[in-house]
């Protein structure tokens, strides 16, 4: 069993479930939240509730009473419009061997990044953004089907992430609703542009794997909603180009019931897809090679996997750093995911098209208007 350490910042549904998946792995955990009563929720309902009891392994504490103390791993779990700051605070004090950070990496400003990036590379620290759906098994999978049957020319990729937040705010019953969090707020790093931009990141990770490059063009439109204080996009429907010129589309809601997380990778002579719960326990691919049938494989899984998926893509990092080469939770792959939401928000706000530079940078400076 390892003795890595870890601190998580945030007693929130995602520091739950990381802290699940860290101790699957032997790893010493530590939860710290600025709220107390967090941290008491943690301790006596959110946990136990998951996980069939709490786990006094797990230590929770005060922010200010960590501060000073060493971990290997760092994990940000709070809302988006913290993270930079966590983030640097961390590099500054201790520079952890890596870093996981939860998407989205940032608000749209992107304020931070570039520091973010300077910042890792002068302390070394891996730092991952948490869009784990580029590591379960049927991304896996789906990967290797399409790296051994060729499906001609890549025509299109489709991906969707729609899902009502219903759920989300099940997970979180202190809040009264989207009001209460910065999933309110688009510009804080919420709506679905922000909060579901695993269909972005799945297209990228997708669009990577065929050679097809980044995404250097995007046309968006944003259906804005404006209630008791709040204003987020609750749909998002993005047309996106990629550096071979590839066409695609990507689309992103909270208001879907049931939900729908897929990605179709289309070929002139066949075509994979990929979807989440499926059936509420399995994820899915389903491949067709020329005129041949359509075979669907079911991977069974429940939610804790996708977190364990994170964790041990975070432990294989720290055994070998070659793993960190091409991982395809990288800071570069988050920063990409996030140029793409500030252009589809441009876009939306001037009705035109927005380029990105993929030699921009990793500031709002990489978009162009087309």
């Amino acid at each position: 069993m390892s003795e890595t350490r870890v601190k998580i910042f945030g007693a929130g549904s995602i520091g739950n479930h990381l802290a699940h998946a860290c101790r699957a792995l032997g790893w010493q955990v530590t939860i710290c939240d600025l709220d107390a009563s967090a941290l008491e929720r943690t301790r006596s309902e959110i946990y136990p509730a998951r996980y069939g009891a709490w786990d006094d392994g797990i230590r929770l504490a005060a922010v200010g009473d960590v501060a000073g103390d060493e971990f290997e791993v760092v994990i940000v779990g709070t809302p988006p419009d913290t993270h930079m700051a966590i983030a640097l605070d961390q590099l500054e004090r201790s520079a952890p061997r890596a870093m996981m950070i939860e998407k989205p990496l940032c608000p749209p400003d992107m304020r931070g990044c570039s520091e973010l990036v300077t910042a890792a590379e002068r302390t070394g620290t891996f730092i991952g953004v948490g869009y784990n759906h580029t590591l379960t098994k049927n991304t896996q999978l789906a990967a290797a089907w399409l790296a051994d049957n060729p499906i001609g020319e890549i025509s299109t990729i489709r991906s969707k992430t729609r899902e009502h937040w219903a759920g989300i705010f099940g997970a979180h019953p202190w809040l009264a609703g989207p009001q209460d969090t910065y999933l309110g707020y688009t510009d804080r790093g919420g709506g679905a542009v922000g909060e579901h931009s695993h269909a972005i990141n799945i297209w990228q990770h997708f669009a990577h794997l065929t050679d097809q490059g980044r995404i250097v063009e995007v046309s968006a439109v944003l259906d804005m909603v404006e209630t008791d204080g709040a204003r987020y996009d609750r749909i998002a429907q993005l047309s996106v180009r990629s550096q071979s010129g590839l066409v695609g589309t990507i689309v992103q809601d909270v208001i879907t019931e049931p939900a729908k997380k897929w990605l179709r990778v289309q070929g002139t002579t066949g075509f994979v897809e990929w979807e989440v719960n499926c059936d509420g326990g399995h994820d899915a691919i389903r491949t067709r090679r020329g005129d041949g049938a359509i075979e669907e494989t079911l991977i069974a899984k429940s939610r804790p996997d996708d977190f364990r998926a994170e964790i041990e893509h975070i432990d294989a990092v720290l055994r070998d750093p070659k793993a960190a080469e091409q991982s395809p939770v990288s800071l570069q792959r988050g920063l990409d995911t996030m140029l793409v939401i500030a252009a589809a928000i441009r876009s939306n706000a001037e009705q035109r098209a927005i380029g990105i530079d993929p030699a921009g940078g990793t500031s709002l400076d990489a978009l162009r208007t087309l």
